[in-house]
């Protein structure tokens, strides 16, 4: 069963990669999150698949977008993007039964050494997470993975969100913090199991509050954030990255 599951999965995951590369590649001052997320739309539904996000109650859209301060659950709005704008879009699939969840974090227009570090963090950070999840280490291998990673380079990881196992339903146990967190349950990472991995972090200080949207969630001190993401499966093998 797990075989069959990671085989859909995977099938589904490189889907997912090519839309949120298709869909990184539109980030241009002048677009909108409005346009990404029509794209986004035609695109999932060339796959036979449904978009994740509109499984979530009272959530209307295929991808959140969001901008600068904004970390994530961000509603596409028709506001166009500005140059040197950070945009992180995320998006998930629903196909064959399971889904896939990934982000993606962009700069529109022309970036600085600045935002080109920022953002190469995060993605070092995922790596190095991925690289912990296998068979008998524990969430919290991942979860100082990614910590470790984020803090010496100078930036805040966000201490209230989470990434999260995933399968049949978007959002499953384990929950995995992006710091080792006493509070929190450690379970033990085994053979077979499909987590998501979302490194989320600030410029500034890990606080955030929820914007009046009642959805989107941004940095509290008004830093840039960022957000990237990737769904694996863990096996004796070695971790599988199924969403690049």
């Amino acid at each position: 069963m797990n075989q069959k599951k990671i085989k859909l999965m995977q099938e589904g995951g490189q889907l997912l990669a090519s839309i949120k590369t298709q869909l990184g590649s539109m980030v241009k001052p002048g677009v909108t999150p409005l346009d990404i997320e029509h794209h986004a739309n035609k695109l999932i539904s060339q796959t036979g698949g449904q978009p994740s996000f509109k499984l979530v109650p009272n959530y209307h859209h295929a991808t959140c977008v969001n901008v600068n301060d904004s970390l994530v659950h961000g509603i596409p709005t028709k506001q166009p993007f500005k140059n040197g704008d950070l945009v992180s879009i995320d998006l998930g699939l629903y196909y064959k039964g399971y889904h896939t969840d990934t982000s993606i974090t962009v700069v529109a227009g022309s970036s600085s050494p600045k935002l080109q570090t920022f953002i190469n963090v995060g993605y070092k950070a995922l790596d190095a997470a991925i690289k912990a999840a296998i068979p008998g280490n524990r969430v919290s291998d991942i979860s100082r993975a990614v910590q470790t990673t984020i803090e010496a380079a100078g930036y805040s990881v966000i201490r209230d969100l989470t990434g999260h196992g995933i399968g049949t339903k978007l959002h499953e146990d384990p929950y995995i913090p992006n710091f080792v967190d006493p509070n929190h349950h450690d379970s033990t990472l085994y053979s077979g199991q499909t987590i998501a991995i979302e490194p989320m972090y600030s410029m500034g200080d890990y606080q955030i509050k929820i914007e009046s949207d009642d959805w989107t969630i941004s940095s509290l001190d008004g830093s840039l954030t960022a957000l990237v993401e990737d769904t694996i499966a863990i096996t004796s093998n070695g971790p599988i990255i199924l969403t690049r």
